[in-house]
């Protein structure tokens, strides 16, 4: 598979993402600060909480032009076994049920998925918990994550 096209889907759904995020922050504001929607009483509060929808929108579009920022300067580099699973890594996990799941680690922005020769491929970022379990790990290690009272056992099949 191919990181580097990996990584151009990533940023390219990023823009996708910032552009409907200013979109609904810019008509969020239009709506906050529109004549019709001043507030004539203690109980109207369209335009404060259209402007409240406007900082978060406008929060939410920082926080991705900031990942679009990480993505653009992270240059996924070739395994080194001696290193272990890092970031840039992609990694196919199997699990107690012979489930396989392919994971590209990114710098940010992750919990998305994307394709490669066919195949789905769950992007994460190096701060979710499964992660944080692999890094360090080899083909063949085990990796061992605990979500609640439950926890997941997987086998490391792959790294590139």
């Amino acid at each position: 598979m191919d990181k580097h096209s990996l990584q151009q889907q990533v940023l390219d759904r990023l823009a996708e993402d910032l552009l409907r995020v200013e979109t609904a922050a810019r008509v969020a504001h239009e709506t906050a600060t529109h004549e019709e929607n001043i507030a004539e009483n203690k109980y109207d509060t369209l335009g404060l909480e259209a402007a409240y929808l406007a900082t978060g929108q406008a929060r939410r579009a920082e926080a991705i032009r900031q990942a679009i920022s990480r993505w653009r300067q992270f240059r996924p580099g070739v395994y080194d076994a001696g290193k272990g699973i890092q970031v840039g890594a992609l990694v196919t996990l199997i699990d107690v049920d012979d489930k396989q799941q392919r994971l590209f680690i990114g710098p940010d922005g992750g919990s998305m998925q994307v394709t490669s020769d066919g195949l789905l491929v769950q992007v994460v970022s190096s701060e979710a918990p499964l992660c944080r379990a692999m890094l360090g790990k080899a083909e063949g290690d085990e990796v061992s994550l605990q979500i609640a009272a439950t926890r997941q056992q997987f086998e490391v099949l792959s790294v590139e």
